[in-house]
């Protein structure tokens, strides 16, 4: 039966729909959304003989989603009949928030059960509205939001709450194979303080980027609603600002307006920090002095200290009053992020603990972050880590060529002002991206492929060096080591010409009287260094003269639609950063998008585009002269992105 009254409403790119038959998504919503809301989905990644492994999935997911989302229902991919898999879906979504909830029932929540053609992607919504109910209505219409952004952030928040603790935990000697229960009795003992009454919860705007000076407020526990179910919390409007500290909305500490579209992202919003603090001087009719109780250890113990760095974010609508974003988002968080650093540390009780740390990320195609917990004593790059990465990868439904889930991309939440419009690399005052926002190539009918990402511009005379009239290829390498940086595919910082030249030695291109020369180097020595710095591999294209180039358009036009990193042209004793070409396939006519290392000025971007320093060369102008030295040889280093995450 169709139910005309409802309609689904998606806020994300794209639903991830494959052609893998019994493929189920958990469809994400939040209940600040209105209802039947999916902001996004994550992909149950976990499954056996008999369907989803739901005491996995629940675990990671836990982790993964923030308080303030939750799971509204599920999708399957499938032929079948349509009614019986989205009863099926809508009965994996339920029992999978009954874990995450920890709840045995739930009460007059709507599910939404999707399935999903993988011939045609067509979708089909049903909605069952409570647990006990045997009808599933079919859901129209849908519509599909064009600006996820903003729907989350425009009245959204973060709320942030970092909390180290120092877990001391002490088991008889004799008796190590207790230390795990006592652990665990530890760890409630924890719990159960976040809601003690004497513990006060300092609240503060933390990044308020106006003149406005904005009092902190403290709240105890014993001001906490601990009753009232997220749905049911009654959002407050601007009058309600005057009600006293209880019912004081987030919005008191959030900007009060927002200009720019800019600033409606994850990366921009209000964060509002919460910090956890026991009262011990809590008044008393009674006056005591303080005391120390001894509890002498009858035979020999043995002493561990467990350390915890809790770092729970929240998303709220500001007109969440303060008490309940405490007590329904921050401390369910806090008790949630325990627990899964309990179940990491266990194994390891008694040997070296892992080194835990959460960060957070909101990568591509997802308007909400993500939290993650790494764990530290693993590089990056080894396969524990790697692997860890890609399982989120396939989750999230993210590529496995970008590595979004490094820690260097995860959101900076220190930043006190967000108005910054400097470089994202700490102490860089280069320029970045200059190409952006250049003049047309003049190619009629083209088409433009241009570099992915971000990039630094390196010249002559930078760093206050003298390398005029041979250091171009150092600082087209340099442009591009500042590409795979920018792109967290490398923390390897930009080497200096003597760091090129002794890498060059190091692998026995070049003599040792190579450093500290003023030799030109090419693409062949572009592609050793990079080999040996960043482990990136690089394909090389040899053309016999300028004339030439225009043939390897279509070619340079794959590479920055598949590769996306900047190309080096190299021919006598000349070298330039290629960024993109413009080009028609049909009439042949095409442009070089040329970033010129040979300027010598300052870093002004005005300068450096009108003095065409960075923008688009014809092949062929209209006095038939080339930008390219017509009788010259070229080499095109094109290096390739990593396959990685």
């Amino acid at each position: 039966m169709e139910k005309n009254t409802r309609s689904i409403r998606i806020e994300c790119p794209k639903l991830l729909i494959t052609r893998n038959e019994s493929d189920l998504q958990w469809l994400i919503g939040s209940p600040f959304f209105p209802p039947l809301t999916i902001i996004s989905t994550f992909r149950c990644i976990h499954s056996n003989s008999s369907g989803p492994d739901f005491p996995k999935e629940s675990e990671e997911i836990r982790t993964l989603l923030l308080k303030g989302f939750d799971v509204i229902g599920a999708l399957i991919v499938g032929k079948s009949d349509p009614e019986k898999t989205a009863e099926r879906a809508v009965e994996a979504a339920r029992k999978l928030k009954k874990l995450l909830t920890g709840t045995t029932k739930l009460e007059n929540e709507e599910t939404i059960g999707a399935v999903a053609d993988p011939d045609t992607g067509d979708i089909r919504f049903f909605l069952s509205e409570t647990e006990s109910s045997t009808n599933f209505e079919l859901v129209n219409p849908v519509s599909y939001g064009d600006n996820p952004e903003k729907f989350v952030w425009e009245s959204g928040c973060l709320l942030l709450c970092q909390l180290p603790i120092k877990l001391p935990v002490c088991y008889p000697a004799n008796k190590p194979s207790d230390a795990e229960s006592i652990f665990s009795r530890a760890i409630e003992a924890v719990i159960a303080k976040f809601k003690d009454p004497n513990v006060v919860y300092l609240v503060k705007a933390s990044n308020r980027a106006s003149l406005d000076v904005v009092q902190p407020v403290i709240l105890s526990g014993s001001e906490l609603d601990f009753d009232a179910a997220v749905a049911n919390i009654e959002l407050l409007d601007e009058s309600a600002q005057n009600s006293g500290k209880k019912l004081l909305r987030c919005a008191h500490f959030c900007l009060k307006s927002k200009s720019t579209s800019q600033l409606l992202s994850a990366e921009n919003a209000d964060i509002i920090q919460i910090s956890v603090l026991l009262n011990r001087s809590e008044k008393s009719p009674k006056c005591s002095a303080p005391a120390v109780e001894y509890f002498p250890a009858m035979d020999e113990t043995r002493l561990l200290i467990v350390d915890f760095k809790l770092e729970v974010l929240c998303y709220a609508v500001q007109g969440i009053p303060l008490m309940h974003a405490i007590s329904k988002l921050i401390i369910p968080g806090l008790i949630d992020q325990l627990i899964s650093m309990k179940k990491m540390n266990l194994p390891y009780l008694l040997t070296q603990h892992p080194e835990l740390h959460p960060y957070h990320f909101c990568p591509p195609g997802i308007a909400h972050p993500v939290t993650v917990i790494y764990e530290l004593n693993y590089g990056e790059t080894e396969m524990k880590q790697v692997d860890a990465r890609r399982s989120l990868h396939l989750r999230l439904g993210l590529p496995f060529d970008r590595p979004l889930l490094r820690i260097a991309n995860s959101l900076d939440l220190s930043i006190k002002s967000r108005s910054s419009n400097l470089s994202t690399r700490k102490g860089s005052s280069l320029l970045k991206d200059v190409h952006i926002g250049i003049p047309g190539s003049g190619v009629s009918g083209g088409s433009v492929s241009l570099v992915q990402g971000s990039y630094e511009y390196y010249h002559y005379l930078q760093d206050g060096f003298d390398d005029s009239g041979w250091g171009c290829a150092y600082r087209s390498l340099q442009t591009i080591t500042s590409w795979f940086r920018l792109q967290h595919y490398s923390s390897v910082d930009v080497p200096s010409h003597r760091e090129i030249q002794q890498s060059l030695v190091d692998i026995g291109d070049k003599d040792p009287a190579f450093i500290g020369s003023r030799e030109w180097i090419g693409a062949i020595e572009l592609s050793f260094v990079l080999d040996k710095l960043l482990g990136v591999s690089c394909k090389v294209i040899n053309v016999r003269s300028g004339s030439e180039l225009p043939e390897k358009c279509r070619e340079l036009a794959l590479h920055f639609e598949t590769q996306g990193t900047p190309i080096m042209i190299g021919g006598g004793v000349l070298a330039y950063t290629l960024l993109g070409v413009d080009y028609n396939e049909a009439t042949g006519e095409c442009a070089f998008l040329i970033l010129d290392p040979h300027y010598t000025g300052s870093d002004d971007v005005k300068k450096i585009v009108n003095g065409g320093w960075c923008g688009w060369k014809k092949s062929v102008d209209s006095k038939g002269k080339s930008f390219f030295l017509q009788d010259k040889f070229y080499n095109l280093l094109l290096p390739q992105r990593p396959n990685m995450v």
